[in-house]
């Protein structure tokens, strides 16, 4: 029986590009001007289209950026807000449906800067309960000196409602974040594949909506 579905935010429940391309422009241009031909430009560019899908840090890391592009990225999105509301994927209302009364209770983990990532989570419920749906919601924020990581906030999931691995489902669209994290656990993954998102054999199912979701739930019960 699943008992908790933990779900990642940007590409999984909404678009990480929804409120507009704009919204990581000025990071990109802070990121352009200080690369000092540290990258081709064509490379920079292709870097630059994966932070709608990876943490900047991951980014910098993947693509070798220099510690003053990635500075220069951190400092201008460590002050990027979403302000206008945001509806996220046309099926997101089946999360009232997955949510149980007692089970599955349903959280909500999502990675980047915290300020940012609030945001997106208030923005999507300024015209629905969103919120309201998760029995709890964590931020794995790049910017807490703190910082433990998604792997971390599952495993403290599992332990305060005394769920074993294999009653938990992990949803999400990232093999090297959320889908790893639950792997390395032993939580099965499922990976939904909104549009850019590319399959991935490290899940253990493949899903196109929260639909199909909620029947590969009830067909575990």
């Amino acid at each position: 029986m699943i008992k908790a579905i933990i779900f990642d935010l940007d590409n999984c429940l909404s678009a990480a590009d929804e409120p507009g391309a704009e919204l990581l422009e000025p990071v990109f241009d802070a990121i352009r001007q200080a690369n000092q031909g540290t990258l081709p430009d064509d490379v920079l560019e292709a870097a630059l289209g994966d932070c709608w899908y990876h943490a900047l840090d991951f980014v910098a890391k993947k693509h070798d950026f220099s510690d003053e592009m990635l500075a220069a990225g951190q400092a201008v999105i460590s002050q990027t807000r979403v302000s206008t509301p945001m509806r996220g994927y046309g099926d997101l209302h089946v999360l009232a449906e997955l949510r149980g009364d007692p089970l599955p209770m349903l959280f909500l983990v999502t990675s980047g800067f915290r300020p940012l990532q609030d945001s997106k989570i208030k923005a999507l419920s300024m015209e629905q309960p969103f919120e309201q749906w998760f029995t709890g919601i964590y931020i794995d924020a790049v910017d807490d000196p703190n910082r433990t990581s998604k792997q971390d906030i599952f495993q403290a999931i599992l332990n305060a409602h005394q769920f074993c691995p294999a009653e938990a489902l992990v949803v999400g669209d990232n093999p090297d974040s959320e889908l790893a994290a639950g792997d390395r656990l032993g939580i099965p993954t499922v990976q939904i594949l909104r549009p850019g998102v590319a399959p991935t054999n490290l899940a253990t199912h493949h899903i196109r909506t929260l639909h199909e979701l909620k029947a590969l739930v009830a067909a575990q019960t």
